[in-house]
């Protein structure tokens, strides 16, 4: 199995192999056009393919950590969904090419029928499709619905869609009270996801 996410971090605890599975891991940046180029450059075939990593929350009852499996991606064809013995919840996946960091942003999408969002995962799945390749999608919520960007993290991305840490920095300097307590709490939270994360695809048969 492929399994793709944007970041190295987000691939920290998956197991290379288990009893009933051998995944194969790749990354290649934020957004569509460098998960694309990542999985462009993978040899196959693969029975299947997994798009994992992080997701912000749009159902408010989502929480931090919590694993979400993807019912479908934008509305399209239903995703599989994994054999488990793991708790886990599931639903409509909104994949964008931008952050959502409004709370109101968030309020709407949800209203329109989405549970959660990222950038990867249509990608990921097109991809899949042109190859032949069963599709699943599994995430871990790294920030909740009620949650507020305190630096516009859209604005930080370069050209090719990459997130560039300096510009966010440079931000949160304009806000530090505000900022910089809300990035450590991130990084914690998407630890505390990354973990649940590997911890749960160790346990899913595809």
């Amino acid at each position: 199995m492929l399994v793709v996410a944007a970041n190295p971090f987000e691939l920290k605890f998956v197991p290379q192999t288990t009893e009933r599975v051998r995944f194969v891991l790749t990354c290649g940046g934020e957004g569509p056009r460098l998960v694309r180029r990542a999985m462009e450059r993978m040899e196959g075939p693969f029975d299947a393919i997994v798009s994992t990593g992080m997701c912000g929350a749009l159902d408010p009852s989502l929480q931090v950590a919590d694993v979400f499996v993807a019912e479908s991606v934008n509305g399209g064809v239903p995703c599989r969904l994994p054999a488990t013995s793991s708790q886990y919840r599931q639903g409509r996946l909104l994949s964008v090419d931008r952050i959502v960091g409004t709370v109101a942003e968030r309020q709407s999408l949800y209203a329109s029928g989405y549970a959660a969002v990222e950038m990867e995962a249509a990608a990921v799945e097109a991809c899949a499709r042109e190859l032949g390749s069963k599709f699943y999608c599994i995430r871990a919520v790294s920030d909740t619905a009620s949650e507020e960007f305190a630096v516009d993290l859209n604005a930080a991305r370069d050209t090719e869609g990459r997130i560039r840490v300096g510009c966010i920095l440079w931000q949160a300097v304009f806000r530090p009270a505000a900022a910089f307590p809300q990035l450590l709490q991130l990084k914690r939270n998407s630890d505390m996801a990354t973990r649940t994360l590997g911890a749960f695809l160790a346990t899913c048969d595809f």
